[in-house]
């Protein structure tokens, strides 16, 4: 049977044949730079690969009707050829205006990120100063309602008391052990806050196996010190001695001791380092140039320690933009060691040290003995500090008789004479002889080396007096450098904790202008001692291991020309390397935090400074100019007999700057590892330092 034909109006016509297969070309769109896996909406975006389905066929040119589908599943119809062409031009540039739009969303997401983080950061950084600020807020409240730090400290005294108390009502005590213990705390009061900690949290057990402890503890009457010095930390500073003054001083009274610091009132002097300064309305007189001259007292306090500032009403010897470095430096501060003199007798103080600094004030060792010692102050003893024998001061004898000094009737007074200038005395060598101990300040330096090859000329007086030289090490301010308590970094971190050290080294690399793509940073603080050769071979060696270089520098102009010229000779790659010329104390700590290598001048440098904050920051210490190997067999295996000093030298000692590179990169657990041990170690003032000079006034204070 035949198939009916479809008639349409009048006419009928057969249907064409079936049309070929169509041909289906797939198009990949290129992806937007960076990737979809970029955005934080990924998972939802469309699929990046669209196909277009296109619907051909042969022979029929004139033919109509010819179905187009599209990706987005629709159906279109086609009149002519050149219809079809200016479709796939429009296409065309909507695909690429959508590609446009695309890169400039993931662009601006981006953008949002980074600051999403910088954000988070900052936020951070305001909730730890929250917390230090919610801190100092609770004190002052206390102080507020009647309960003043010194009222806590107090009640932590009575609450040890009551607590013996319920000890022996409770049976766990009889009456003489109670007896024994509460006269043993009584007579210790100043030091029972470093002792016992947390009372109110601990057990009667507890407590009482502390107390035992404590009772078998011999403890030494707490000692009272006043330091006569030139110079103080943060309140007038020029050199290594400020800072050594604040922390040992700091560190002797922290274990319950009085300290007391006697200071020229220099007119450019730090008021806001200085805590409740007032001057006092009487005046005194002091002795000096065969006349009395008045002196204005100031008081207050640094670190909690003690402050008088002498200032002389009747001659400007400190009215001055320097402290150091003018022809009558010897009068100025001949004139000061007098005067402290005369304040201490008049004001009725007895300590049982004074402890004095460098040649400025060496010369009140040879006063007291001759003049003061017999008034009122019998059982006062003198040490004397040196931070650098080759800082002496010669004068004539009869220049002595200006504060008092009769050189004709001093004992021993031919002892004062210089070794190479006979005709004159040496101050310092004045101090040296009539000291009770004498500390010199060396981190490297073994006690023969100072007096036998580093005397500077004293030679003979420091091996006439070895028994009574003492070598101390350097600290460092454990409040100011401690990345668990730094107030500059925008995260605080430690051995314990160590992710804020990475939080670092990106806010470093973003303020200095680095690129993410390197994983170390090479930091230095330039002190001067660099030899500019090495430095620049440093700095090669640096780059060519793809590390970030850092510059900053420290002590002024002539550094400053030093960094200069480094400066020029690597202008061109300003994405790897950065130069500070001027010192910045926020940006110092924050480049210790974020470096991963610290190059040091030497680890010749007696204070190694530079070597301990890089160490406690978690850096490697690495230095530049390495010593010959003569001087090293100079110094013998005695050199380095301090606990730091050993170290640090043992560590990093023959360690290059291209060993330290290859080993981070190498073996990063094992650098880790190493970093995270020297954070641990002690390295403030109150630590080893603070031992050796309690030795020190102990064995004097018994003369």
């Amino acid at each position: 049977m035949e198939t009916p034909r479809l008639v349409v109006g009048a006419a009928m016509r057969a249907l064409p044949p079936s049309p070929p297969t169509p041909q289906f070309r797939r198009r990949r769109l290129p992806h937007p730079r960076g990737g979809a896996h970029f955005l934080p909406f990924a998972r939802a975006a469309r699929p990046a690969l669209l196909t277009r389905c296109s619907y051909s066929s042969k022979g029929n040119s004139n033919s109509r009707g010819k179905p187009r589908r599209e990706s987005s599943g629709t159906v279109r119809l086609d009149g002519e050829e050149s219809s079809d062409q200016g479709t796939n031009l429009a296409n065309d540039q909507r695909k690429g205006d959508i590609r446009e739009l695309f890169s400039q969303a993931q662009r601006n997401i981006l953008y949002l990120n980074k600051q999403r983080l910088l954000a988070m950061e900052e936020l951070k950084k305001l909730q730890d100063e929250n917390e230090l600020l919610l801190q100092e807020i609770e004190v002052l409240e206390k102080e507020v309602h009647g309960v003043p730090v010194e009222a806590i400290k107090s009640s932590r005294f009575c609450e040890l008391l009551l607590r013996i108390d319920t000890m022996v009502i409770s049976g766990m005590i009889n009456m003489q052990e109670a007896s024994d213990l509460r006269e043993k705390v009584v007579n210790n009061r100043s030091i029972i806050g470093s002792n016992f900690s947390d009372i109110y949290h601990k057990s009667n057990t507890e407590l009482l196996s502390e107390l035992r402890l404590f009772l078998r503890k011999p403890i030494e009457k707490p000692l009272h010190v006043v330091h006569i010095c030139s110079e103080l930390d943060p309140i007038v500073s020029c050199g290594s001695l400020s800072t050594y003054v604040a922390g040992v001083s700091c560190a002797v009274q922290g274990k319950g001791n009085l300290v007391e610091v006697i200071l020229p009132k220099y007119t450019s002097i730090n008021t806001d380092g200085i805590h409740g300064l007032r001057k006092a309305e009487a005046e005194y007189e002091s002795y000096f140039g065969g006349i009395w001259h008045k002196n204005r007292i100031w008081t207050g306090t640094s670190s909690g320690v003690g402050l008088i500032l002498i200032e002389p009403t009747q001659l400007s010897y400190f009215n001055r933009d320097m402290l150091h470095g003018y022809p009558d430096d010897f009068e100025r501060f001949s004139y000061f060691s007098r005067a402290s003199l005369d304040y201490i007798v008049k004001s009725g103080k007895q300590p049982d040290i004074l402890h004095i600094h460098n040649w400025e004030t060496a010369i009140v060792a040879p006063l007291f003995w001759d003049i003061f010692a017999h008034q009122g102050l019998e059982n006062t003893r003198v040490l004397l500090t040196c931070q650098d024998l080759d800082s002496q001061c010669l004068e004539e004898p009869n220049r002595l008789e200006m504060c008092g000094l009769d050189p004709r009737k001093l004992h021993r007074a031919d002892r004062l004479q210089d070794p190479n200038e006979t005709h004159l005395v040496n101050i310092l060598k004045g101090g040296i002889v009539y000291s009770n101990k004498v500390v010199l300040m060396s981190s490297i330096h073994s006690r023969d080396v100072l007096t036998r090859g580093l005397g500077h000329g004293l030679e003979a007086t420091l091996t006439a007096h070895k028994e009574k030289i003492l070598i101390a090490s350097h600290g460092l301010d454990g409040e100011l450098w401690d990345p668990s308590k730094d107030i500059y970094l925008p995260r605080r971190y430690s051995a314990n904790d160590i992710e804020g050290k990475s939080i670092c080294r990106e806010a470093l690399k973003r303020r200095l202008g680095f690129h993410s793509g390197s994983s170390i940073i090479v930091g230095c603080i330039c002190d001067g001692y660099s030899d500019i050769h090495n430095l620049k071979e440093a700095i090669h060696v640096a780059l060519r291991r793809s590390a970030q270089v850092i510059f900053m520098e420290k002590l002024g102009s002539v550094m400053n020309s030093t960094v200069r010229a480094l400066k020029e000779e690597f202008i061109n790659l300003d994405d790897s390397i950065a130069f500070i010329e001027e010192y910045d104390e926020t940006l110092a700590h924050l480049i210790y935090a974020g470096s991963d290598i610290i190059l040091c001048s030497s680890f010749e440098d007696p204070s190694l400074q530079i070597a301990m904050k890089a160490i406690k920051y978690g850096c490697a210490p690495v230095q530049i100019n390495f010593p010959n190997d003569e001087s090293r067999q100079f110094e013998g295996n005695d050199c380095r007999n301090r606990v730091m000093s050993k170290y640090i030298i043992s560590t990093y000692g023959a360690l290059s700057l291209l060993q330290a590179l290859d080993s981070f990169k190498n073996d990063p657990s094992l650098w880790d590892q190493r970093m995270k041990d020297g954070m641990v170690k002690g390295l403030a003032w109150d630590a080893e330092c603070y031992d050796l000079h309690w030795e020190a006034y102990s064995f004097i204070r018994k003369l």
